[in-house]
């Protein structure tokens, strides 16, 4: 074989090579397809609800080679030009975080018919391209109120929320009537501050600014009557509490919201268990169907349950194998119909 063969078969390797490493790149199933989202207040790195979101995006971006784009919001004022930055990028689906955004996506919405929304934790005015996403909390509230009065020594147990909605009051309906049905199977008052579903009252902080002052108040006024579980229900309240239970001297428990909690190293051995929504699975699947399985996209509500995995309860060493049983054998009645979590 001469020099000029040799060289031309190197050539054509090294074009073999160079197209199987671009069609490398190019392999990813969502390439081309854009996931945007605006954070409310609590920015990105809130260590609850915007965060859970975002690693959802995360992972698809990784998992399917989506591109990313977001927007924090610092107050607000932030929430229609972030949504309008994201509507300019020309965003395959926009993702709008919490109940305060509710106003501003349907808004956004309304005005830009052919492109997709999803408002999670809120819901749509009737627009159909915005797709809300919601969660029944008060399903796995239920087995959290049941492990705090069994774990409780004083039988005393307290919830207090950021704002009275249904999003957050779904939390403490579920916890209340948990606690209320491990009375009724153990013969013993469970005492629930914070909270009556019957009158809808309660305590409440008026806002979901992490580590309100005002949660702490609440807080260290349950400590002040025994409560050694502690649901505070708004994001992150959980520096507050913790400081709340430290000065109190309490070895009281806390309960969290949205994600594991008992993850954060800054609550080792304070949290009793967590009430998840699983945000960032549900976010990342919505993408899977919308970037790479080409779902038809449709303005129906999802709804996280326990039947759907969507939601649920984290398993921790203050959990016994004992209640652990129970507390399964609680949500496959939840599951089944024959338990309703509202009492």
């Amino acid at each position: 074989m001469n020099k000029v063969s040799r060289k031309a078969l190197a050539g054509i390797a090294m074009a073999s090579i160079s197209l199987l490493v671009l069609s490398g790149c190019a392999s990813k199933p969502g390439a081309g397809y854009t996931e945007c989202g605006v954070s409310d207040e609590g920015s990105w790195t809130d260590k609850s609800f915007n965060e859970s979101v975002m690693d959802g995006m995360k992972k698809a971006q990784t998992d399917f080679g989506v591109d990313l784009k977001s927007a924090e919001s610092n107050s607000s004022s932030d929430f229609k030009p972030n949504l309008d930055a994201m509507i300019a990028a020309k965003c395959d689906i926009i993702f709008a975080v919490g109940f305060n955004l509710v106003d501003a996506v349907n808004t956004a919405a309304e005005a830009n018919p052919t492109l997709h929304f999803v408002t999670i934790d809120g819901w749509s005015n009737g627009a159909t391209n915005l797709k809300p996403f919601n969660y029944n909390t008060v399903e796995s509230a239920y087995l959290a109120g049941y492990a705090a009065a069994d774990y409780s020594t004083s039988k005393v147990i307290a919830t207090y929320g950021g704002m009275q909605i249904s999003a957050v009051t779904d939390f403490m309906d579920g916890y209340y009537y948990g606690a209320q049905a491990w009375a009724k199977d153990n013969g013993t008052a469970v005492k629930v501050l914070g909270w009556n579903p019957a009158k809808k009252k309660g305590d409440f902080i008026g806002g979901f600014t992490p580590n309100d002052p005002a949660g702490k108040i609440i807080a260290a006024g349950d400590l002040a009557a025994k409560a050694d579980v502690i649901l505070p229900v708004g994001g992150d309240q959980y520096g507050a509490l913790s400081q709340a239970i430290n000065e109190a001297g309490s070895s009281a428990k806390m309960v969290g919201v949205d994600k594991d909690w008992s993850l954060n190293p800054d609550y080792k051995g304070q949290i009793l268990t967590s009430i998840m929504k699983l945000l960032g699975q549900s976010v990342y699947d919505f993408v899977k169907g919308d970037a790479v399985d080409k779902t038809a996209f449709d303005g129906a509500a999802y709804v996280g349950t326990l039947k759907n995995a969507g939601i649920g309860i984290t398993k921790t060493d203050f959990i016994s194998s004992a209640l652990q049983t129970k507390l399964d054998s609680l949500k496959a009645g939840i599951i089944d119909g024959s338990i309703n979590p509202r009492g």
